[in-house]
């Protein structure tokens, strides 16, 4: 027998947890579903200090347990796990997890986006020590010292030119000889005398002392040499991938996988199915931005369901 819901919400993270407070404050008594990962992005980031409200800063996992604690408050109920299968082309819509079906009368997405990481033990070791793929999360604790940037795209040249405010400078790491960036960026980060372009070259390895990163180990593309690069810091500009694989077919996408919304307004393709937080904004990736799209869509979900009674 499925279970009924007024309103489901698909993913923890900021914006989830804050949807999740505006809808139960709405007496929606709102079903969460966490992921397997509550919490999302910020339970891997260590100090966040560009949150308002937290003049010393927060770790990122106690920002995530206070946000959900306070929808917890309001009457939110969650469930730990991972959405398997939707079904958004009949009313009231289907979500399954694994054999269990839930049907809900309006939907809000907050799946969130992942970073691309380039897959080595040793930079998993060190995320949140050095190696870190947000440079405006991040970038304020490298002052004065050097950094490296993986990437030859528009993010990669983007995180290097704004981390270009704090280190003293930039090595921006690229596996081809030319950048794959626009045309004006690309010239803009070649006339800043802070950004060093290491051409044709990985990294094929984070050096660090156990504590926090010391150096990279880079490989030549072109003859399979190794050097060592010593840096404070690694940022990764290989871009994001929005979790929306469980949506293809159901929900408007951009040809990234970003979901479309009217904005300003949360509102998806499918009429009572919303979307917060990263999972629709491939620009900002902000820990309150999407938190304020998370208030944006419970807002949106509660007027739709007070205008489409079940």
């Amino acid at each position: 027998m499925a279970q009924h819901e007024r309103l489901v919400i698909i993913g923890s993270g900021p914006a989830g947890y804050t949807a999740a407070l505006y809808a139960s404050r709405a007496n929606l008594s709102p079903l969460l579903f966490e992921g397997l990962q509550p919490g999302g992005q910020l339970t891997i980031t260590s100090d966040v200090e560009n949150y308002p409200g937290f003049p010393e800063g927060v770790l990122g996992p106690e920002l995530m347990e206070k946000m959900k604690k306070q929808a917890e408050r309001f009457g939110t109920r969650f469930l730990l796990g991972d959405v398997t299968r939707v079904d958004f082309s009949r009313r009231p819509f289907q979500i399954w997890q694994d054999d269990q079906l839930h049907t809900a009368a309006a939907v809000i997405i907050a799946t969130g986006a992942s970073a691309k990481w380039l897959g080595l033990e040793s930079e998993t070791r060190y995320r949140g020590k050095g190696v870190s793929a947000c440079a405006t999360c991040d970038g304020f604790f490298f002052r004065g010292v050097e950094v490296a940037v993986v990437g030859g795209g528009d993010t990669a040249v983007e995180e290097a030119t704004f981390l270009t405010k704090y280190a003293s400078k930039v090595h921006l790491v690229h596996r081809r000889g030319e950048l794959r960036a626009s045309k004006i960026m690309a010239e803009k980060a070649k006339k800043n005398p802070k950004i060093d372009f290491v051409w044709n070259s990985g990294v094929e390895e984070v050096l660090g002392d156990g504590k926090a990163v010391t150096g990279l180990t880079l490989k030549s593309t072109v003859d399979g040499s190794t050097r060592s690069l010593p840096v404070k810091g690694l940022f990764l500009g290989i871009g994001h991938e929005p979790n929306t694989r469980l949506f293809r077919g159901h929900l408007e996408m951009n040809e990234v996988g970003y979901l479309k919304v009217r904005s300003p307004a949360a509102a998806t393709s499918v009429p009572g199915v919303f979307a917060a937080g990263d999972v629709a904004d491939p620009s900002y990736r902000q820990a309150v931005s999407a938190a304020g799209s998370g208030c944006v869509a419970a807002i949106d979900a509660e007027r739709w369901l007070g205008e489409h009674a079940e």
